[in-house]
């Protein structure tokens, strides 16, 4: 809004535009521009100028445009001998034409041939595959199944324990006989590391040749640095992912592996290995694990079997070693803990003395550590009750069962089966009541570990510390 004060006349005496304003000035004539854009303006003079001179660009490069033709080369006329040799050398069927060579003329040295000789022999290489025998192998490649059958028989005298799968075979089969079929003449197998096999075809029939190859099996000994990681060191020290998990287990019976190493400890460790005068190596299981540590005594443990039973064993002090955990005494998951809870049938809140398992009717129950049967019978509310004596004053017993496979003063041993999951005695449905006794008194199971007892005998100490020499002195370096 403006007041009248600010109009002021112009020179003429016409009125003057307000102060701030500048006077409108002319639109300048549009220039003509083939550049449209066809989205503004739709239908316009401007918008159809544009339409057309797209279409008149659109016509002139078609008028313009080369003709397009398939690139190829002129066809050369060739002679009928051309002709000829091309279709020798080319690959087509023969009713157009095909042939597989130049047919050669007759003369007194080249005599046409009506039909092709039969090949007398075939070589094969083959590999035996996980779940075929060798019998069925070598009828599928042709042989005569009498052949096959003599030569399968041959080779399991000479391998008992069968061949393994992947084992690379070398065949030669003779000329086809008139039933179509082949006689095998020679086979050549390797079994195992160190035999070499080959079954050749006689006048007496076939005849198995064995060969034994030369086997170095002094163990391989590891040793180096823990570094940053114990696992990642072995490893990198060609120790393998099956060889480094039980080296681990083995010092976790002894030691915290995680906190109690540092970096610059040192592993050491021995394991079988196999390797044949041909190059070829087997590794076998952990024999030896040891640890040099800085901050602490050294560890030194050998795989040694007492009774039958292989585990390890610490040798300075020649007791077996374990992880000291009682194992499950069925494959069940827990529904009461140790600790006071309302009992379900007596309607009071009590000491429950154990652990119950939720598992269902005849579900066989294992021992949970080594131990003697001191009772096997009914004991009123357990119902029928298997109760275990193991070293170091511990006991466990195995309650409410549907039936029971042990009897007083049998040995068990860890895992062993000792009877099955009912409901007997007070018990409201099929489960296990299981409880651990230490000193004769009930203790949480989740709380007990055993420790380690010594069980070398005296007469095998020195054949024990000899073989630590043996393995620690004449192991292959590896």
């Amino acid at each position: 809004m403006y007041q009248w004060r600010d109009l002021k006349p112009a020179g003429s005496g016409a009125m003057a535009l307000p102060r701030g304003f500048a006077p409108a000035l002319p639109r300048p004539p549009e220039r003509l521009s083939l550049v449209v854009d066809l989205a503004e303006d739709l239908f316009s003079a401007r918008w159809w100028r544009g339409a057309a001179t797209l279409i008149l660009l659109c016509g002139a490069a078609g008028l313009t445009a080369p003709k397009l033709e398939p690139i190829a080369a002129a066809p050369t006329a060739i002679d009928a001998l051309a002709a000829r040799e091309y279709r020798a050398a080319g690959v087509a069927p023969l009713s157009l034409g095909g042939r597989s060579g130049s047919r050669m003329v007759a003369n007194d040295r080249v005599e046409a041939l009506t039909a092709a000789p039969e090949r007398t022999q075939i070589l094969l290489d083959l590999r035996l595959g996980a779940g075929d025998r060798l019998d069925q192998l070598l009828a599928r490649m042709g042989a005569r199944p009498q052949d096959a059958a003599d030569a399968a028989r041959r080779v399991h005298s000479a391998a008992p324990r069968g061949l393994d799968p992947g084992t690379a075979i070398s065949l030669r089969l003779g000329k086809r006989d008139p039933s179509g079929l082949r006689p095998v003449e020679r086979l050549a197998l390797r079994v195992g590391m160190d035999l070499d096999l080959t079954i050749v075809a006689t006048s007496a029939g076939l005849q198995a040749q064995a060969s034994r190859i030369a086997i170095d099996s002094r163990p391989r000994r590891i040793r180096g640095r823990v570094g940053d990681g114990l696992y990642w060191s072995l490893r990198s020290s060609g120790v393998s992912p099956a060889a480094a998990r039980d080296y681990l287990a083995a010092l976790a019976t002894r030691i915290d592996v995680g906190a109690d190493l540092g970096a610059d400890d040192r592993f050491d460790l021995v394991i079988a290995h196999r390797r044949s005068a041909t190059g070829q190596e087997s590794s076998g299981p952990l024999l030896y694990a040891g640890i040099q540590r800085l901050a602490g005594p050294p560890l030194q443990m050998l795989r040694w079997s007492v009774g039958g039973r292989t585990g390890w064993y610490d040798a300075a002090s020649l007791t077996q070693v374990s992880s000291g955990a009682m194992g499950a005494p069925v494959n069940a998951p827990v529904t009461s803990n140790f600790g006071m809870r309302y009992h379900p049938i007596l309607r009071f809140a009590r000491m429950h003395r154990g652990m119950d398992f939720g598992a269902r009717w005849g579900s066989p129950i294992f021992a949970s550590a080594d131990g003697a049967v001191s009772r096997a019978g009914w004991a009123g509310g357990y119902g029928r009750q298997v109760r275990l004596v193991h070293n170091g004053g511990i006991a466990t017993s195995y309650s409410h069962m549907s039936r029971m496979v042990v009897a007083p003063g049998m040995t068990v041993r860890q895992g062993q089966l000792i009877g099955y999951v009912g409901s007997s005695g007070l018990s409201t449905g099929p489960h296990l009541h299981y409880e651990t006794y230490r000193g004769g008194v009930a203790v949480d199971p989740r709380s007990v570990r055993f420790a380690g007892a010594a069980t070398i005998d005296r007469a095998e100490v020195a054949r024990f510390k000899a073989r630590v020499q043996q393995l620690l002195g004449t192991g292959r370096a590896g």
